[in-house]
């Protein structure tokens, strides 16, 4: 309940708790409750306006992003951001193949745009960095478009894109 409510309010700016109950056929006293939760741990924030379960709610800020490298909290912590992380990229692949199933309704159009790509590549530490980084740096290119709709043209239509760029293990297959 709490991913998608933090979800909803990444992707469609503030929502009261009733806007998000009738979105997660939830009653507004339960989204409420989850919204002061979240609140207390920093994921949502008071919009401004509004009084009550008509008070809107917002994201502090678009996405999350944590790393071991440079991760100073106690192994808890690191164990609590790496359950997030699961839960985030199991959301993400109910999310695919709901579109899979849905695929075969889809206009020609969006059925020819859509990608998966899957692959494997040997790279240095810092070739997968700046692979990363690349990958980023594209993907931003249209961030402002979730926080500014008329910045959205014509005939668009939310799209995501899941990507991680990590070393991999293979059996038998050691570093070169």
């Amino acid at each position: 309940m709490r991913m998608a409510i933090v979800e909803l309010l990444s992707i469609s700016g503030p929502l009261t708790a009733t806007e998000l109950a009738d979105r997660l056929d939830e009653t507004p006293a339960n989204c409420s409750w989850h919204l002061r939760k979240l609140a207390q741990h920093g994921f949502v924030e008071e919009a401004g306006g509004g009084t009550g379960r008509q008070r809107p709610w917002q994201v502090p800020g678009l996405g999350f992003g944590w790393d071991d490298e440079h991760a100073s909290g106690s192994i808890q912590e690191r164990r609590a951001a790496q359950a997030l992380s699961e839960v985030v990229m199991s959301r993400a692949m109910d999310r695919l193949r709901e579109f899979q199933q849905r695929a075969p309704e889809e206009t020609e159009e969006w059925r020819k745009a859509q990608t998966s790509n899957e692959m494997v590549a040997w790279l240095t530490a810092d070739e997968l960095k700046e692979m990363n980084d690349a990958i980023t740096a594209v993907l931003d290119r249209y961030v402002e478009r979730l926080t500014e709709p008329q910045r959205r043209p014509p005939g668009s239509r939310l799209c995501e894109f899941v990507a991680w760029g990590i070393p991999t293990y293979f059996p038998g297959v050691e570093p070169a």
